[in-house]
């Protein structure tokens, strides 16, 4: 019997490590064949009691600071799902994102966008039963960066989810409909079409709240066919 693979195969729905459009992957992905290394227990097992090692939910990035944000509040709510669509309970989901104006509260961060002392930009809850969660925020400027001339960041929110185990993470990106910045992305693009299709969520009107916030439907799949891209 051949021996499982150590790591996740790329296929035709994920990035690939080395896409040279985005310069860092040139840096970063691997020159030289994998070598596989057994899990020991902390990678099989844990954490069991992710509420417990968090601490408590934070759920709403509009209500932790003495003021009101700037911006458009969102509400960004979906559910975790596996390859037969079978609800992923008790997953820890982290999400972090720039400020409406395009800025993070982060020392390399020093573009001349204003940080907005009332947003920080992170937020953790755990799913429920259904493998359903739910964040309200404001919505993300787009930013610039220095992967190659006049480029800019799409505005989007990062999202990564915590499984039973220290190795079993997910990490990627959500995207915004009808987002023109999104096919000249690099980082987007590293995700062919039509698979790019799955990072970008939907305007939903049964979930926005009227007179007070947009609502967009993000479902994250594990695996399988219909599963959401990881970061390059």
């Amino acid at each position: 019997m051949a021996e499982p693979d150590a790591y996740a195969r790329e296929d035709a729905g994920q990035p690939p490590s080395l896409h040279p459009p985005y310069k860092s992957t040139s840096l970063r992905s691997p020159s030289r064949p994998l070598v596989r290394i057994p899990q020991t227990l902390t990678e099989t097992t844990g954490p069991r009691d992710a509420a417990g090692l968090m601490g408590p939910a934070m759920a709403d990035l509009t209500a932790h600071h003495a003021g009101v944000p700037q911006g458009q509040r969102i509400i960004v709510a979906g559910r975790v799902l596996d390859e037969r669509g079978r609800p992923a309970a008790n997953t820890l989901v982290e999400i972090w994102q720039a400020n409406a104006a395009g800025r993070y509260i982060h020392a390399k961060d020093q573009w001349d966008a204003p940080i907005d002392p009332n947003f920080t930009g992170m937020g953790r809850v755990i799913t429920d039963a259904e493998g359903r969660y739910q964040f309200v925020t404001v919505r993300p400027g787009a930013y610039p960066w220095g992967n190659h001339d006049n480029a800019w960041r799409p505005s989007h929110i990062h999202l990564s989810l915590l499984g039973p185990a220290f190795a079993t993470r997910l990490v990627t990106q959500m995207y915004f409909p009808d987002d023109p910045l999104i096919p000249l992305d690099p980082i987007a693009c590293a995700v062919p079409q039509p698979f790019r299709d799955r990072l970008v969520a939907r305007f939903d009107l049964d979930t926005t709240r009227p007179s007070w916030a947009l609502g967009y439907l993000f479902d994250l799949v594990l695996r399988g066919p219909g599963a959401t891209p990881m970061e390059a």
